[in-house]
């Protein structure tokens, strides 16, 4: 008896961790020494490279690859079908397993539908990728980016509403009522 859910035609390789009270749906495949923390949601046709490390509460939707190099932190969202790259120049005749590059996606990230990810790029905790958005560089704390490639485009709260600072550099989150303030064009929450 496990603590997790799998369907039946998921793919478990020995060697996973997986939290409770995780779940991994139809036709997915978790890889040798791949880590999810507690309360992950793994929907249908997603495949978890070896070394991969997901915190709690990852929602990662249907039809994403999530390949060796990538970590995420705990409340990560992974949109349908968005994508991540391992290597900057593949080419199918030459092995570059060991010219990995990586990526980490912080706390509370949300990352678009059909987004792409280029490796060696990191994602700022709480940052919005938009859908269908081309990530080609660093994307800081509560950023918002859209676009191909990304752009900065504004920034977010951690409850997912835009943030609009006055004069003075501060902002209120429509939703929460949670207080940011921009210094230097980094976000934080007071």
């Amino acid at each position: 008896m496990s603590d997790f859910f799998a369907h039946e035609t998921a793919v478990i390789d020995e060697g996973c961790q997986i939290g409770a009270g995780s779940k991994i749906w139809h036709f997915s495949h978790l890889m040798p020494g791949c880590v999810l923390g507690e309360k992950c949601n793994i929907g249908q046709n997603v495949v978890i490279s070896p070394k991969v490390v997901l915190g709690m509460n990852v929602k990662v939707q249907n039809n994403v690859s999530i390949y060796e190099g990538v970590t995420c932190d705990d409340d990560v969202f992974l949109g349908p079908s968005m994508v991540f790259t391992n290597v900057i120049n593949p080419r199918s005749a030459v092995n570059r397993k060991n010219e990995y590059l990586k990526t980490h996606v912080g706390k509370g990230a949300s990352i678009g539908a059909n987004a792409t990810i280029v490796c060696g790029h990191n994602i700022g905790q709480y940052a919005f990728i938009g859908a269908g958005a081309v990530v080609t560089k660093e994307v800081p704390d509560y950023a918002l980016v859209v676009g191909n490639p990304a752009r900065h485009m504004g920034w977010m709260s951690e409850f997912g509403q835009r943030l609009h600072f006055d004069d003075k550099g501060i902002a209120v989150c429509e939703e929460s009522g949670e207080q940011y303030r921009l210094d230097n064009n980094k976000v934080s929450k007071i």
